[in-house]
């Protein structure tokens, strides 16, 4: 019998050397603009996302960088969010994100809006991660911050779950569990995948 976490530890190296092996960095702003322009596309119409803030990420290392759509949204007139990583086993909080402001360095070292900035409820979670399937599944880094995340907010709110990702990361089968949450949606450069109505 297979180990799941020995399987999902497997699946990430695999995962995470093919996300870094994503080096041309013309590709990589091709991705970044063509997201931007797909989720305005298909999801920004009138009554059908929802109008609170869109929480986003600062990316780490090779993730795919969501910085061009984060400052088009916020310049016309969005909120936006950035995520702050608090102890390992707890959700993610997040907090308004100005550009014009500096940011502190947070856990990781990922950059994140400073304890001065107010704590936004996101409407639309913008997922970073190593791998996903096609039947919603990702495969993120092993803390498990975006998945209580998921949880404790749709335990509150409804909250639109939308990966972030390169083709190149999509893999036949990500492993899961039970306390894995799924993805309402994944963009790539490439298709939109939607999951839920």
């Amino acid at each position: 019998m297979t180990d799941p976490r020995a399987a999902k530890d497997a699946a990430r190296a695999q995962a995470r050397a093919r996300r870094d092996s994503l080096s041309d960095d013309q590709m990589r702003a091709f991705a970044a603009d063509a997201l931007r322009d797909r989720f305005l596309e298909e999801l920004v119409r009138p009554g059908f996302i929802a109008d609170g803030p869109v929480a986003g990420y600062w990316p780490l290392g090779s993730e795919l960088d969501v910085r061009p759509l984060l400052l088009h949204l916020r310049t016309g007139g969005r909120s936006i969010a950035l995520p702050v990583s608090g102890p390992r086993g707890q959700a993610l909080t997040f907090r308004d994100w100005d550009p014009a402001l500096p940011l502190d360095a947070g856990r990781y070292g990922i950059q994140e809006p400073g304890a001065d900035r107010s704590e936004v409820v996101p409407a639309v979670l913008l997922v970073p991660m190593l791998a996903f399937d096609r039947s919603g599944h990702r495969l993120g880094y092993g803390a498990g911050y975006y998945d209580r995340t998921l949880d404790a907010l749709r335990a509150i709110r409804p909250v639109l779950a939308v990966g972030m990702a390169f083709a190149a990361q999509e893999m036949d089968a990500v492993p899961h569990g039970a306390h894995d949450e799924r993805l309402d949606w994944i963009l790539t450069e490439r298709e939109t995948l939607r999951f839920t109505q």
